[in-house]
Protein backbone atom coordinates (compact mmCIF):
# COMPACT_ATOMS: atom_id res chain seq x y z
CA UNK A 1 0.00 0.00 0.00
CA UNK A 2 1.12 3.48 -0.35
CA UNK A 3 1.99 5.86 2.53
CA UNK A 4 -0.88 7.35 3.02
CA UNK A 5 -1.16 10.33 5.22
CA UNK A 6 -4.71 9.71 6.34
CA UNK A 7 -7.23 12.36 5.87
CA UNK A 8 -11.13 12.34 5.37
CA UNK A 9 -13.51 11.87 3.16
CA UNK A 10 -16.17 12.55 4.81
CA UNK A 11 -19.01 15.20 3.90
CA UNK A 12 -21.72 15.78 6.62
CA UNK A 13 -22.48 12.58 8.14
CA UNK A 14 -25.72 12.39 10.07
CA UNK A 15 -26.05 11.50 13.12
CA UNK A 16 -28.71 12.05 16.03
CA UNK A 17 -31.36 9.95 16.83
CA UNK A 18 -34.83 10.94 15.12
CA UNK A 19 -37.73 10.95 16.78
CA UNK A 20 -39.32 7.30 16.52
CA UNK A 21 -36.23 6.10 15.24
CA UNK A 22 -34.64 2.40 16.94
CA UNK A 23 -31.90 2.90 18.99
CA UNK A 24 -28.75 1.25 17.56
CA UNK A 25 -27.11 1.83 21.26
CA UNK A 26 -24.56 3.59 19.52
CA UNK A 27 -26.02 7.25 18.83
CA UNK A 28 -25.94 6.17 15.69
CA UNK A 29 -29.29 5.75 13.30
CA UNK A 30 -29.73 3.84 10.35
CA UNK A 31 -32.85 4.53 8.91
CA UNK A 32 -34.91 3.89 5.69
CA UNK A 33 -34.82 7.45 5.06
CA UNK A 34 -38.54 8.41 7.38
CA UNK A 35 -37.61 12.36 8.35
CA UNK A 36 -38.41 13.30 11.95
CA UNK A 37 -42.29 14.30 13.14
CA UNK A 38 -40.57 17.81 13.88
CA UNK A 39 -41.50 19.80 10.69
CA UNK A 40 -38.08 21.22 8.39
CA UNK A 41 -37.49 25.01 8.78
CA UNK A 42 -38.28 26.93 5.89
CA UNK A 43 -35.12 29.06 5.34
CA UNK A 44 -33.13 26.31 8.16
CA UNK A 45 -29.51 27.70 8.67
CA UNK A 46 -26.83 25.20 9.04
CA UNK A 47 -24.73 24.37 12.03
CA UNK A 48 -21.27 24.61 12.65
CA UNK A 49 -19.30 21.99 11.03
CA UNK A 50 -22.16 21.72 8.09
CA UNK A 51 -20.94 23.24 5.46
CA UNK A 52 -23.61 24.09 2.76
CA UNK A 53 -21.38 22.49 0.23
CA UNK A 54 -21.09 23.83 -3.41
CA UNK A 55 -19.85 21.55 -5.76
CA UNK A 56 -18.91 24.46 -8.30
CA UNK A 57 -16.74 26.77 -5.77
CA UNK A 58 -12.80 26.69 -6.04
CA UNK A 59 -11.24 24.01 -3.44
CA UNK A 60 -8.97 26.10 -1.12
CA UNK A 61 -5.26 25.20 -0.89
CA UNK A 62 -6.05 23.57 2.73
CA UNK A 63 -9.02 21.43 1.13
CA UNK A 64 -6.59 20.46 -2.13
CA UNK A 65 -3.45 19.26 0.38
CA UNK A 66 -6.43 17.68 2.58
CA UNK A 67 -7.55 15.63 -0.62
CA UNK A 68 -4.16 14.52 -1.78
CA UNK A 69 -3.30 13.26 2.03
CA UNK A 70 -6.34 11.74 2.05
CA UNK A 71 -6.13 9.44 -1.26
CA UNK A 72 -4.95 6.29 -1.74
CA UNK A 73 -2.55 5.86 -3.91
CA UNK A 74 -3.16 1.64 -4.10
CA UNK A 75 -2.70 -0.11 -7.26
CA UNK A 76 -5.01 -2.20 -8.66
CA UNK A 77 -5.35 -5.00 -12.29
CA UNK A 78 -6.56 -2.95 -14.94
CA UNK A 79 -8.82 -4.47 -17.38
CA UNK A 80 -7.41 -6.20 -20.17
CA UNK A 81 -8.51 -4.32 -24.06
CA UNK A 82 -7.83 -5.46 -27.50
CA UNK A 83 -4.59 -3.82 -27.62
CA UNK A 84 -2.81 -5.48 -24.27
CA UNK A 85 0.21 -7.06 -25.87
CA UNK A 86 -1.25 -7.55 -29.16
CA UNK A 87 1.67 -9.22 -31.42
CA UNK A 88 0.81 -8.30 -35.44
CA UNK A 89 0.34 -11.92 -37.12
CA UNK A 90 1.39 -14.50 -33.66
CA UNK A 91 -1.92 -13.36 -32.19
CA UNK A 92 -3.04 -16.62 -29.51
CA UNK A 93 0.30 -18.40 -31.36
CA UNK A 94 -0.12 -17.93 -34.29
CA UNK A 95 2.59 -18.20 -36.97
CA UNK A 96 1.07 -17.28 -40.50
CA UNK A 97 2.48 -14.12 -40.60
CA UNK A 98 5.96 -15.47 -39.65
CA UNK A 99 5.45 -17.99 -42.54
CA UNK A 100 4.52 -16.00 -45.16
CA UNK A 101 7.62 -13.16 -44.55
CA UNK A 102 9.91 -17.07 -44.37
CA UNK A 103 7.99 -17.47 -48.16
CA UNK A 104 8.61 -14.11 -49.40
CA UNK A 105 12.27 -14.11 -48.48
CA UNK A 106 12.98 -17.49 -49.29
CA UNK A 107 13.56 -16.19 -53.41
CA UNK A 108 15.81 -13.44 -52.77
CA UNK A 109 19.43 -14.36 -53.82
CA UNK A 110 21.46 -12.98 -50.84
CA UNK A 111 18.67 -13.87 -48.25
CA UNK A 112 19.68 -16.27 -45.76
CA UNK A 113 17.59 -15.19 -42.49
CA UNK A 114 14.31 -13.67 -41.00
CA UNK A 115 13.13 -12.73 -38.39
CA UNK A 116 9.37 -13.30 -36.32
CA UNK A 117 8.72 -12.17 -32.92
CA UNK A 118 7.21 -14.47 -30.36
CA UNK A 119 3.42 -13.36 -28.72
CA UNK A 120 4.08 -11.14 -25.50
CA UNK A 121 3.36 -14.09 -22.78
CA UNK A 122 3.67 -13.95 -18.83
CA UNK A 123 5.81 -15.56 -16.93
CA UNK A 124 4.43 -18.31 -14.07
CA UNK A 125 8.22 -18.06 -12.43
CA UNK A 126 10.78 -15.58 -13.32
CA UNK A 127 13.55 -16.83 -14.84
CA UNK A 128 17.34 -16.13 -13.36
CA UNK A 129 18.00 -13.93 -16.40
CA UNK A 130 14.99 -11.96 -15.93
CA UNK A 131 15.81 -11.46 -12.49
CA UNK A 132 19.27 -10.28 -13.16
CA UNK A 133 17.51 -8.00 -15.72
CA UNK A 134 15.23 -6.41 -13.51
CA UNK A 135 17.65 -6.37 -10.11
CA UNK A 136 19.58 -3.95 -12.39
CA UNK A 137 17.35 -1.61 -12.64
CA UNK A 138 17.28 1.93 -10.71
CA UNK A 139 13.59 1.95 -9.86
CA UNK A 140 12.10 4.82 -7.92
CA UNK A 141 9.56 4.54 -5.00
CA UNK A 142 7.55 7.61 -5.30
CA UNK A 143 7.89 9.10 -9.12
CA UNK A 144 5.41 12.11 -8.60
CA UNK A 145 7.94 14.62 -8.72
CA UNK A 146 9.82 13.17 -11.70
CA UNK A 147 6.40 12.72 -13.65
CA UNK A 148 5.90 16.32 -13.13
CA UNK A 149 9.16 17.66 -14.18
CA UNK A 150 8.69 15.62 -17.41
CA UNK A 151 5.15 16.73 -17.73
CA UNK A 152 6.30 20.66 -17.24
CA UNK A 153 9.55 20.29 -19.62
CA UNK A 154 7.68 18.23 -22.49
CA UNK A 155 9.83 18.44 -25.72
CA UNK A 156 8.80 20.94 -28.77
CA UNK A 157 6.16 18.93 -30.49
CA UNK A 158 8.04 20.07 -33.81
CA UNK A 159 11.51 18.99 -32.93
CA UNK A 160 13.66 16.31 -34.99
CA UNK A 161 11.29 13.18 -34.78
CA UNK A 162 8.15 14.50 -33.32
CA UNK A 163 5.31 14.96 -35.61
CA UNK A 164 1.21 14.34 -35.20
CA UNK A 165 -0.10 11.11 -36.04
CA UNK A 166 -4.13 11.05 -37.12
CA UNK A 167 -6.63 10.06 -34.50
CA UNK A 168 -9.79 8.04 -33.54
CA UNK A 169 -8.11 4.93 -34.48
CA UNK A 170 -5.44 5.87 -37.87
CA UNK A 171 -2.28 4.19 -37.39
CA UNK A 172 0.75 5.26 -39.18
CA UNK A 173 3.38 2.19 -40.65
CA UNK A 174 6.05 0.60 -38.52
CA UNK A 175 9.21 2.76 -38.38
CA UNK A 176 12.36 1.84 -39.59
CA UNK A 177 15.67 2.72 -38.47
CA UNK A 178 16.95 6.21 -39.88
CA UNK A 179 19.17 6.27 -42.53
CA UNK A 180 21.33 8.61 -40.87
CA UNK A 181 22.73 6.81 -37.77
CA UNK A 182 25.08 9.54 -36.60
CA UNK A 183 21.42 11.08 -36.16
CA UNK A 184 20.27 8.76 -34.59
CA UNK A 185 23.00 8.61 -32.30
CA UNK A 186 22.49 11.94 -31.58
CA UNK A 187 18.95 11.79 -30.05
CA UNK A 188 19.71 9.04 -28.30
CA UNK A 189 22.46 10.74 -26.48
CA UNK A 190 19.87 13.48 -25.68
CA UNK A 191 17.58 11.74 -24.30
CA UNK A 192 17.32 9.56 -20.25
CA UNK A 193 15.12 6.89 -19.83
CA UNK A 194 12.05 7.47 -16.82
CA UNK A 195 12.27 5.30 -13.55
CA UNK A 196 9.42 3.13 -13.23
CA UNK A 197 7.34 2.92 -9.55
CA UNK A 198 9.15 0.27 -7.53
CA UNK A 199 5.66 -1.46 -7.30
CA UNK A 200 6.29 -1.97 -10.93
CA UNK A 201 9.18 -4.32 -10.35
CA UNK A 202 8.14 -5.68 -7.35
CA UNK A 203 5.01 -6.96 -9.31
CA UNK A 204 7.54 -8.66 -11.94
CA UNK A 205 6.10 -10.28 -15.57
CA UNK A 206 2.92 -10.72 -15.47
CA UNK A 207 1.79 -9.58 -18.77
CA UNK A 208 -0.45 -7.09 -16.62
CA UNK A 209 -1.04 -3.33 -16.33
CA UNK A 210 -1.38 -2.39 -12.40
CA UNK A 211 -2.99 0.86 -12.74
CA UNK A 212 -3.60 4.04 -10.56
CA UNK A 213 -5.23 7.03 -10.93
CA UNK A 214 -2.31 8.82 -12.36
CA UNK A 215 0.26 6.09 -13.70
CA UNK A 216 -0.03 2.33 -14.99
CA UNK A 217 2.99 -0.01 -15.24
CA UNK A 218 3.27 -3.67 -15.94
CA UNK A 219 5.85 -5.88 -17.49
CA UNK A 220 5.71 -8.78 -20.52
CA UNK A 221 7.91 -11.02 -21.90
CA UNK A 222 8.67 -11.35 -25.42
CA UNK A 223 11.38 -12.68 -28.00
CA UNK A 224 12.51 -13.04 -31.48
CA UNK A 225 13.78 -16.24 -33.21
CA UNK A 226 15.53 -15.92 -36.43
CA UNK A 227 15.43 -18.14 -38.90
CA UNK A 228 17.28 -19.60 -41.68
CA UNK A 229 15.03 -19.31 -44.89
CA UNK A 230 16.50 -22.03 -46.87
CA UNK A 231 15.92 -24.58 -44.10
CA UNK A 232 12.89 -22.85 -42.50
CA UNK A 233 14.56 -23.86 -39.22
CA UNK A 234 14.75 -21.28 -36.10
CA UNK A 235 18.66 -21.00 -35.74
CA UNK A 236 18.93 -18.32 -32.78
CA UNK A 237 17.24 -15.81 -31.04
CA UNK A 238 16.93 -13.36 -28.15
CA UNK A 239 14.65 -13.29 -25.22
CA UNK A 240 13.62 -9.78 -23.50
CA UNK A 241 11.42 -8.11 -21.13
CA UNK A 242 9.42 -5.20 -21.86
CA UNK A 243 8.20 -2.68 -19.34
CA UNK A 244 5.30 -0.26 -19.93
CA UNK A 245 4.82 3.21 -18.33
CA UNK A 246 2.65 5.73 -18.20
CA UNK A 247 1.66 8.77 -16.25
CA UNK A 248 -0.68 11.81 -16.64
CA UNK A 249 -1.52 14.55 -14.23
CA UNK A 250 -4.86 16.35 -12.75
CA UNK A 251 -3.75 20.00 -14.36
CA UNK A 252 -2.01 18.93 -17.70
CA UNK A 253 -3.81 18.02 -21.06
CA UNK A 254 -0.40 15.65 -21.87
CA UNK A 255 0.06 12.42 -20.58
CA UNK A 256 3.52 10.35 -21.11
CA UNK A 257 3.90 6.56 -22.33
CA UNK A 258 7.37 4.97 -22.41
CA UNK A 259 8.27 1.45 -23.32
CA UNK A 260 11.09 0.11 -22.36
CA UNK A 261 13.37 -3.57 -23.53
CA UNK A 262 15.43 -5.27 -21.79
CA UNK A 263 17.13 -8.26 -23.32
CA UNK A 264 17.35 -11.49 -20.83
CA UNK A 265 19.15 -13.73 -23.42
CA UNK A 266 20.41 -14.76 -26.69
CA UNK A 267 21.62 -17.83 -28.81
CA UNK A 268 22.56 -18.62 -31.94
CA UNK A 269 23.15 -17.05 -35.16
CA UNK A 270 21.98 -13.94 -36.91
CA UNK A 271 21.54 -11.69 -34.11
CA UNK A 272 24.25 -10.07 -33.20
CA UNK A 273 24.03 -6.14 -34.48
CA UNK A 274 20.16 -6.28 -33.59
CA UNK A 275 19.08 -3.04 -33.47
CA UNK A 276 15.02 -2.25 -32.55
CA UNK A 277 13.10 1.40 -33.40
CA UNK A 278 9.65 2.22 -32.79
CA UNK A 279 6.71 4.60 -33.05
CA UNK A 280 3.32 5.40 -31.31
CA UNK A 281 0.06 6.37 -32.50
CA UNK A 282 -3.39 7.21 -30.72
CA UNK A 283 -6.73 5.30 -30.63
CA UNK A 284 -9.72 7.60 -29.76
CA UNK A 285 -9.69 11.21 -28.58
CA UNK A 286 -5.95 11.97 -28.40
CA UNK A 287 -2.74 12.39 -30.64
CA UNK A 288 0.74 11.80 -30.33
CA UNK A 289 2.64 14.98 -30.60
CA UNK A 290 5.74 13.85 -29.51
CA UNK A 291 7.37 10.62 -30.10
CA UNK A 292 11.03 9.06 -29.61
CA UNK A 293 12.10 5.47 -30.54
CA UNK A 294 15.53 5.97 -32.59
CA UNK A 295 17.06 2.90 -33.81
CA UNK A 296 19.24 1.25 -30.68
CA UNK A 297 21.12 -1.80 -30.13
CA UNK A 298 19.71 -4.38 -27.96
CA UNK A 299 21.84 -6.00 -25.88
CA UNK A 300 22.24 -6.82 -21.69
CA UNK A 301 24.11 -3.92 -20.85
CA UNK A 302 21.72 -1.56 -22.62
CA UNK A 303 18.37 0.01 -22.11
CA UNK A 304 16.43 0.50 -25.58
CA UNK A 305 12.98 2.30 -25.00
CA UNK A 306 10.92 4.88 -26.84
CA UNK A 307 9.25 7.62 -25.32
CA UNK A 308 6.07 9.35 -26.54
CA UNK A 309 3.86 12.35 -25.25
CA UNK A 310 0.02 12.26 -25.99
CA UNK A 311 -2.30 15.37 -25.95
CA UNK A 312 -6.34 14.95 -25.51
CA UNK A 313 -8.23 15.99 -28.48
CA UNK A 314 -11.30 16.81 -26.87
CA UNK A 315 -13.06 20.44 -27.46
CA UNK A 316 -11.25 22.20 -24.57
CA UNK A 317 -12.77 25.56 -26.10
CA UNK A 318 -16.37 24.03 -24.79
CA UNK A 319 -17.16 23.57 -21.74
CA UNK A 320 -17.94 19.90 -19.46
CA UNK A 321 -16.37 18.38 -21.87
CA UNK A 322 -14.10 14.53 -21.75
CA UNK A 323 -12.84 12.20 -23.59
CA UNK A 324 -10.74 8.82 -23.64
CA UNK A 325 -7.56 7.32 -25.57
CA UNK A 326 -5.12 4.98 -25.18
CA UNK A 327 -1.71 4.89 -27.50
CA UNK A 328 -0.75 1.81 -28.73
CA UNK A 329 3.46 1.74 -29.05
CA UNK A 330 5.48 -0.52 -31.52
CA UNK A 331 9.02 -1.28 -32.19
CA UNK A 332 10.76 -3.69 -34.95
CA UNK A 333 14.00 -5.25 -35.37
CA UNK A 334 16.95 -4.66 -37.99
CA UNK A 335 19.73 -6.57 -38.32
CA UNK A 336 21.88 -6.46 -42.10
CA UNK A 337 21.98 -10.40 -41.96
CA UNK A 338 18.22 -10.38 -42.27
CA UNK A 339 16.40 -9.72 -45.46
CA UNK A 340 13.52 -7.57 -43.72
CA UNK A 341 12.57 -6.44 -40.12
CA UNK A 342 10.93 -8.23 -38.30
CA UNK A 343 6.89 -7.39 -38.19
CA UNK A 344 5.88 -4.80 -35.57
CA UNK A 345 4.96 -6.02 -32.07
CA UNK A 346 2.37 -3.35 -30.26
CA UNK A 347 1.63 -2.75 -26.91
CA UNK A 348 -1.14 -0.03 -25.85
CA UNK A 349 -1.56 1.32 -22.32
CA UNK A 350 -5.19 1.40 -20.33
CA UNK A 351 -7.53 4.26 -21.69
CA UNK A 352 -6.74 7.45 -20.16
CA UNK A 353 -9.58 9.85 -19.96
CA UNK A 354 -8.70 13.52 -20.12
CA UNK A 355 -11.78 16.31 -19.15
CA UNK A 356 -12.55 19.72 -18.34
CA UNK A 357 -15.78 18.96 -16.64
CA UNK A 358 -14.49 19.01 -13.13
CA UNK A 359 -16.77 21.29 -10.73
CA UNK A 360 -15.06 23.69 -9.11
CA UNK A 361 -12.26 23.89 -11.81
CA UNK A 362 -13.39 25.48 -15.53
CA UNK A 363 -11.75 24.96 -18.43
CA UNK A 364 -8.60 23.28 -16.46
CA UNK A 365 -8.18 19.89 -18.59
CA UNK A 366 -6.36 17.19 -16.44
CA UNK A 367 -6.12 13.08 -17.48
CA UNK A 368 -6.67 10.28 -15.36
CA UNK A 369 -6.68 6.05 -15.82
CA UNK A 370 -10.56 6.04 -16.11
CA UNK A 371 -10.78 2.37 -14.93
CA UNK A 372 -8.74 2.89 -11.37
CA UNK A 373 -11.06 3.33 -8.73
CA UNK A 374 -9.80 6.16 -6.35
CA UNK A 375 -9.62 5.69 -2.62
CA UNK A 376 -9.94 8.22 0.16
CA UNK A 377 -8.99 7.21 3.60
CA UNK A 378 -9.74 7.86 6.56
CA UNK A 379 -8.26 6.88 10.51
CA UNK A 380 -9.63 6.09 13.02
CA UNK A 381 -6.67 7.20 15.28
CA UNK A 382 -6.39 10.34 12.90
CA UNK A 383 -7.26 14.01 13.30
CA UNK A 384 -11.24 13.10 12.72
CA UNK A 385 -11.87 9.71 14.73
CA UNK A 386 -15.71 10.34 15.28
CA UNK A 387 -16.23 10.67 11.56
CA UNK A 388 -14.16 7.47 10.63
CA UNK A 389 -15.63 5.18 13.50
CA UNK A 390 -19.48 6.50 12.23
CA UNK A 391 -18.54 5.59 8.64
CA UNK A 392 -16.82 2.51 9.64
CA UNK A 393 -20.53 1.52 11.59
CA UNK A 394 -22.79 2.85 8.77
CA UNK A 395 -20.69 0.55 6.05
CA UNK A 396 -20.98 -2.51 8.85
CA UNK A 397 -24.93 -2.05 8.13
CA UNK A 398 -24.38 -3.27 4.68
CA UNK A 399 -24.13 0.83 3.17
CA UNK A 400 -22.06 0.87 0.23
CA UNK A 401 -18.65 2.38 0.09
CA UNK A 402 -16.17 0.12 1.76
CA UNK A 403 -13.15 -0.15 0.44
CA UNK A 404 -12.27 -4.00 -0.88
CA UNK A 405 -16.14 -4.39 -2.72
CA UNK A 406 -17.36 -3.16 -5.57
CA UNK A 407 -20.40 -1.46 -3.90
CA UNK A 408 -19.26 1.85 -4.92
CA UNK A 409 -20.31 5.26 -4.30
CA UNK A 410 -20.93 7.51 -7.39
CA UNK A 411 -20.40 11.09 -7.01
CA UNK A 412 -22.86 13.59 -7.47
CA UNK A 413 -22.49 17.01 -8.36
CA UNK A 414 -26.05 18.84 -8.71
CA UNK A 415 -26.38 21.05 -5.88
CA UNK A 416 -29.84 21.13 -5.47
CA UNK A 417 -30.23 17.46 -4.99
CA UNK A 418 -26.85 17.73 -2.47
CA UNK A 419 -29.02 19.81 -0.37
CA UNK A 420 -32.14 17.77 -0.72
CA UNK A 421 -29.99 14.31 0.53
CA UNK A 422 -28.64 16.63 3.55
CA UNK A 423 -31.92 17.61 4.28
CA UNK A 424 -33.17 14.35 4.12
CA UNK A 425 -30.63 12.86 6.18
CA UNK A 426 -29.94 15.75 8.58
CA UNK A 427 -32.88 18.27 8.53
CA UNK A 428 -32.75 21.47 11.27
CA UNK A 429 -35.23 20.47 13.10
CA UNK A 430 -33.10 17.54 14.73
CA UNK A 431 -31.65 18.84 17.96
CA UNK A 432 -27.63 19.10 18.13
CA UNK A 433 -25.65 18.95 21.06
CA UNK A 434 -23.73 21.66 22.05
CA UNK A 435 -20.11 21.47 19.71
CA UNK A 436 -21.84 18.59 17.57
CA UNK A 437 -23.18 18.40 14.20
CA UNK A 438 -24.85 16.19 12.11
CA UNK A 439 -23.00 13.41 10.11
CA UNK A 440 -24.60 11.60 7.34
CA UNK A 441 -23.68 8.35 5.43
CA UNK A 442 -23.68 7.54 2.14
CA UNK A 443 -22.56 10.92 1.94
CA UNK A 444 -24.66 13.76 0.58
CA UNK A 445 -22.42 14.21 -2.44
CA UNK A 446 -23.32 10.99 -3.75
CA UNK A 447 -25.80 8.93 -5.87
CA UNK A 448 -26.53 7.14 -3.07
CA UNK A 449 -27.35 9.62 -0.25
CA UNK A 450 -30.37 9.55 1.82
CA UNK A 451 -32.65 11.59 -0.90
CA UNK A 452 -31.64 9.34 -4.15
CA UNK A 453 -30.02 6.21 -2.71
CA UNK A 454 -31.81 3.18 -1.71
CA UNK A 455 -33.69 4.73 1.23
CA UNK A 456 -31.37 3.77 4.31
CA UNK A 457 -28.67 5.68 5.48
CA UNK A 458 -26.67 6.79 8.71
CA UNK A 459 -26.70 9.75 10.29
CA UNK A 460 -24.63 10.66 13.79
CA UNK A 461 -23.76 13.39 15.91
CA UNK A 462 -20.15 14.25 15.83
CA UNK A 463 -17.31 16.55 16.91
CA UNK A 464 -18.48 19.88 14.29
CA UNK A 465 -14.87 20.71 13.68
CA UNK A 466 -14.08 17.21 12.82
CA UNK A 467 -17.47 16.87 10.31
CA UNK A 468 -16.13 20.21 8.59
CA UNK A 469 -12.34 19.51 8.08
CA UNK A 470 -13.77 15.82 6.91
CA UNK A 471 -15.81 17.84 4.37
CA UNK A 472 -13.19 19.64 3.05
CA UNK A 473 -10.87 16.47 2.52
CA UNK A 474 -13.53 14.82 0.73
CA UNK A 475 -14.39 17.67 -1.72
CA UNK A 476 -9.88 18.05 -2.13
CA UNK A 477 -9.98 14.64 -3.04
CA UNK A 478 -12.69 15.27 -5.37
CA UNK A 479 -10.34 17.40 -6.97
CA UNK A 480 -6.89 15.92 -6.46
CA UNK A 481 -8.46 12.76 -8.59
CA UNK A 482 -10.80 14.20 -11.03
CA UNK A 483 -13.71 12.80 -9.26
CA UNK A 484 -16.54 13.44 -11.81
CA UNK A 485 -20.15 13.15 -12.00
CA UNK A 486 -21.13 9.37 -11.49
CA UNK A 487 -17.62 8.32 -11.14
CA UNK A 488 -17.23 5.50 -8.74
CA UNK A 489 -15.05 5.84 -5.57
CA UNK A 490 -14.42 3.64 -2.41
CA UNK A 491 -13.80 4.65 1.24
CA UNK A 492 -11.24 2.83 3.40
CA UNK A 493 -11.43 3.35 7.23
CA UNK A 494 -8.22 2.30 8.47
Amino acid sequence: MGAVTLGLLGSHLGVAQAAGEPDTGMDTSLTMGVPPTDALADDASLEPGETDEDPDAAPSEEELVLGADSTVKEREVAPEIAEDGEHVGLAAGQRAACDKQVEDVAGTPWAQFAACGSSLEPAIELSTDERAALSQLETAVDTSAAEAAVLADIPDAGQAGSQDTTQDGAEEAASTAPADESAAAAEAAKRTPWKEPKWCIDAGVDSTWYIERLRGCGIWRSGLNVIDVRTGRTVGGITYIVIGYSFSARDSKTWAYQVKLLETKRWGRGVNGTKVSGSASCIGKCKVVNKSFPSQTISKTSESYGQFFIDTTINTAASKQRGTGRSVAKWTFTNSQWAAPSEPTKLATVDVRCDNALPGAPRQVGCVNVAAVPVISYSLTGPWPEVAEHIKDAQATGLPGKYGTTDYLTRLTDRKKITENREKACPSSLQRPPGKSCDEYAFASTWQGAKYGSGKFSRRMVDAGQNTDAGKALKGFYTYSRVLEGDRFLVWIR
